[in-house]
């Protein structure tokens, strides 16, 4: 299976950077998709680092038509997609009556539009390769948050999303499912607790952490957890799994 070509979007991410790494670890061919600039450069060099072969691909998920460039550059520089993992996600909290229409458009844009037309143009390769879909959604996803209801709306969709076309593409041998990690050691987690934790981001951590049944055990999930999760659905031996929607969250949506 070594060699196969791997589209990620949101790949200059922490989830998307670590799960790019997981699997050029196998020798795969990664494109890594994101907004132009040093982050995303680095990205591509920390990856080629390892002797893998890869690739930056400037993106603006939000665009329909940055989405389809996209796909065909990737297909015209690996041969083939194999791989497609939508890790791109931004975050957003506070009151329903307080959201601007710009914020709704933001998030649903890049949590769930661009995630479906970046899977729209890239069916017919995945088809001809007997692909792997791997969309990042949140627990949020599943359970609701309380104070985020935009972006539970913009997860929600993805994961409903994700069990529709698992339904509509298995006959060409597509897998879709979606991870629906808890919150985890990224870049995100810091942007929410310096924007929405007021003057003690350090507080705004830890209540987090107080949502998770291990208590004074609990921590944030590292983003290697996340990319080795991914890695094995995209095995041959995970063909089993499709239209799910996989919690890796200590159980924190499990209940209360």
């Amino acid at each position: 299976m070594a060699g196969r070509t791997v589209l990620i979007a949101g790949g200059a991410g922490g989830m998307g950077l670590a799960t790019g790494m997981r699997l050029a670890a196998d020798g795969e061919r990664i494109a890594l998709a994101d907004l132009p600039g040093p982050k995303l450069d680095a990205a591509v060099a920390r990856i080629a680092s390892t002797g893998a072969d890869a690739i930056g691909l400037p993106l603006d998920i939000r665009s329909v038509a940055a989405c389809r460039e996209v796909v065909g550059m990737t297909r015209n520089w690996g041969g083939a997609i194999d791989i497609l993992v939508n890790a791109a996600g931004v975050w957003l909290e506070g009151p329903a009556n307080g959201v601007e229409e710009d914020q709704w458009d933001l998030v649903l844009d890049v949590n769930l539009k661009g995630a479906f037309f970046l899977i729209s143009a890239a069916v017919p390769h995945l088809s001809a390769a007997q692909g792997v879909i791997v969309n990042i959604a949140s627990d949020a996803g599943i359970v609701g948050n309380n104070g985020a209801a935009v972006y539970c709306a913009s997860k929600g969709g993805l994961v409903l999303l994700t069990k529709a076309l698992a339904l509509e593409l298995a006959p060409q041998g597509i897998r879709v499912n979606a991870v629906c990690p808890g919150d985890t050691a990224t870049p995100m987690i810091e942007y929410q607790a310096r924007t929405y934790g007021a003057d003690d981001p350090d507080g705004y951590k830890r209540r987090l952490l107080g949502h998770y049944p291990q208590g004074d055990r609990a921590r944030f999930i590292r983003v290697e957890e996340i990319a080795s999760f991914i890695h094995y659905l995209c095995q041959p031996g995970a063909a089993p799994i499709t239209g799910a929607a996989l919690s890796i969250d200590f159980g924190v949506s499990a209940g209360y």
